[in-house]
């Protein structure tokens, strides 16, 4: 909606106001006005944009998601640098079923620019763990397959993280021993 600038010069302007409310007696009105500034200093730190974007992939609604996201058009100047990483991480999602290489690029992007919630960098790290493993990374997979365990302290994304293990063994096969292949048959 406005610029990150903006909110937070419109919170000032609001909040003097309000300062001028109470010299002039109208304490209720004054109240109001420093909750209203609050609500431009929150929206400062959370884009509207992501919260929106954020409630239609609740609802698995990716399109709606998508173009909640599209409104926000310079992201690195429009946002706030963990806002920018939450966007990525948003993009990420979205992409991850059907471009694997758009979507490592963006949750790398996220890591980069940072998360907030130890649960949001569990979740980036174990995808990016499944497009290392499908590009036939297995270490690069099982190092963020295991961050990602500790990341989650919750115990959210522990069936994903112990389906991923399961299926990193099946794919690496039984290890055949076939012992000292020059010992004699008795």
């Amino acid at each position: 909606m406005f610029n990150k600038n903006i909110k937070l010069v419109l919170a000032v302007l609001i909040f003097a106001f309000a300062i001028y409310q109470f010299t002039d007696g109208e304490i209720g009105n004054g109240i109001m006005y420093i909750l209203l500034s609050l609500i431009f200093v929150f929206l400062y730190f959370k884009n509207e944009f992501i919260l929106l974007a954020f409630l239609r992939l609740r609802k698995q609604d990716f399109e709606g998601a998508k173009k909640w996201l599209n409104k926000i058009k310079n992201p690195s100047s429009a946002l706030v640098k963990k806002q920018e990483g939450y966007y990525n991480y948003l993009h990420g999602i979205m992409v991850a079923q059907s471009n694997m290489n758009d979507a490592e690029k963006y949750f790398k992007k996220a890591l980069g620019l940072g998360l907030s919630m130890d649960h949001d960098v569990a979740m980036a790290k174990l995808n990016l763990a499944g497009i290392a493993f499908s590009k036939r990374r297995p270490m690069e997979a099982k190092q963020l397959l295991n961050e990602a365990q500790k990341l989650d302290k919750r115990g959210m994304l522990t069936e994903q993280i112990k389906m991923m293990k399961d299926g990193m063994k099946r794919s690496q096969g039984p290890k055949q021993h076939y012992g000292n292949r020059n010992m004699r048959r008795r």
